[in-house]
C-alpha cells in the first residue's frame, strides 16, 4: 500500500467520489485555485471547473444552508469549513435543518452532505481555532459524526460519508495533517460508519480514545507493555453512530476502561461511552471508570500551557497503572 499524508488521503477521496458521481460538488472557503488552506483541494478546480468547485464568500451560515438546499434537489455537497470552531456559525442549518428535514418530512427528501473541517489543539492557534466539538453535533439525532485518526481512515470515512444519504460531519485534526500513512489502493475502498477500530490488542485495560489522541494513546500502550500492563486501544473514529459493540466486548475481558479526548470533560465523549459501559457491563467491571481529557477551560495559545493542556502519553499511562492497581 502506497505511504499518503492525512490531507492528501482528504484530496483523493473528494477526488474518486467526484469522477464517480457528477452529482459530488465542492464548496468552501479557498477550495478553488488557491487549493485551500493546507492543501487539501489542490487540484480539484483544475480537473472539475467552478461549476463543480465553488470558492465561497466568508458566510459560513450562509453557503451551509445552500448545501443543505442543493442537498435537497439532487445534488452531494461536500462543504468545507476552515477551522471547527466555526461550525458555531453554522449551528442553524446544521442542527434545525439538515438533521431533521428527511425526519419532518417522512422520508420524501434526503440530505447527502458531507461537511468536513479541521480541529483540535497542539499547534499554538489559541482558543478560538483548537476547539473540539464532536460532542455537540453528536447529541443531535440525524447527523452522523466522525473523527478519523490515520490518513486510511480520513480516505475511507470521507467516501462512505460522501455517499451516505444524510448530513456527516468529518471531524479532522489539524495536528495530524502531515502525517503519513498506508493507504489502501483502489476507489471502492470504504470505512462503515459506526465501526471502532483495536489498534492495539491487550487484557489488561482497555482504553477508548479517538482523534489525534488514538497516536499519543499508542505510545502510551507501548510505554505500558514495558511495564507488563497489556492495554487494548480502541480507536473510536465514528462518535455518532457509536460502536458499542467493540467497546463492551473489549471492556468484559479487560474489566477496565479509561476513556481519553481532546474536547471538554463535562458532558463529553467520555461521559456518554462510560455511562453505556456501565449501564451494559457494570458487572463486568474490577474498577470505575476514569476519564482523562483537558482541563474545563479554554485552549492557551502559548506553547508551553498548551502542552500541559491536551492529555499527553505520559498522563495515560499514570492513570492506566492506577486502574490496574500499579500505583
Amino acid at each position: 500500500m502506497p505511504k499518503t499524508k492525512y490531507y492528501q488521503a482528504l484530496t483523493r477521496g473528494i477526488r474518486e467520489e467526484m469522477r464517480r458521481d457528477d452529482n459530488v460538488v465542492l464548496m468552501g472557503i479557498d477550495v478553488g485555485e488557491s487549493g485551500g488552506i493546507f492543501g487539501q483541494t489542490k487540484g480539484l478546480y483544475k480537473e472539475f471547473g467552478p461549476n463543480r468547485v465553488r470558492d465561497t464568500p466568508i458566510s459560513e451560515n450562509g453557503f451551509v444552508s445552500a448545501a443543505v438546499g442543493a442537498a435537497m434537489t439532487g445534488l452531494r455537497p461536500v462543504v468545507e469549513i476552515g477551522f471547527e470552531d466555526f461550525l458555531t456559525c453554522c449551528v442553524e442549518p446544521l442542527v434545525n435543518q439538515a438533521a431533521k428535514l428527511r425526519y419532518m418530512l417522512g422520508g420524501q427528501v434526503s440530505v447527502p452532505m458531507l461537511l468536513y473541517t479541521f480541529g483540535g489543539g497542539g499547534v499554538n492557534a489559541g482558543p478560538q481555532h483548537s476547539q473540539v466539538l464532536a460532542s455537540w453535533f453528536a447529541h443531535i439525532p440525524g447527523l452522523k459524526v466522525v473523527t478519523p485518526s490515520t490518513p486510511a481512515d480520513v480516505l475511507g470515512l470521507v467516501k462512505t460519508g460522501i455517499r451516505d444519504n444524510n448530513p456527516v460531519l468529518c471531524l479532522l485534526s489539524k495536528k495530524l495533517i502531515g502525517t503519513s500513512g498506508d493507504v489502501p489502493d483502489g476507489e471502492d475502498y470504504l470505512v462503515p460508519l459506526g465501526k471502532a477500530e483495536v489498534r492495539r490488542a491487550g487484557k489488561d485495560l482497555t482504553i477508548v480514545v479517538n482523534g489525534q489522541l488514538v497516536l499519543i494513546a499508542e505510545r502510551a500502550g507501548a510505554l505500558l507493555a514495558e511495564q507488563g500492563v497489556e492495554a487494548e486501544v480502541i480507536d473510536a473514529r465514528s462518535i455518532s453512530p457509536l460502536d458499542d459493540e467493540t467497546i463492551l466486548a473489549s471492556v468484559r475481558r479487560t474489566g477496565r476502561l479509561l476513556v481519553v479526548h481532546e474536547g471538554y470533560g463535562p458532558f463529553g465523549i467520555g461521559a456518554e461511552i462510560v455511562a453505556r459501559v456501565c449501564e451494559a457491563a457494570y458487572a463486568d467491571l474490577k474498577v470505575a471508570p476514569f476519564r482523562l481529557t483537558g482541563p474545563f477551560a479554554p485552549s492557551p495559545f502559548t506553547p508551553t500551557l498548551e502542552k500541559l493542556y491536551i492529555p499527553d502519553a505520559e498522563a495515560i499511562v499514570s492513570q492506566a497503572l492506577k486502574l490496574v492497581g500499579v500505583r
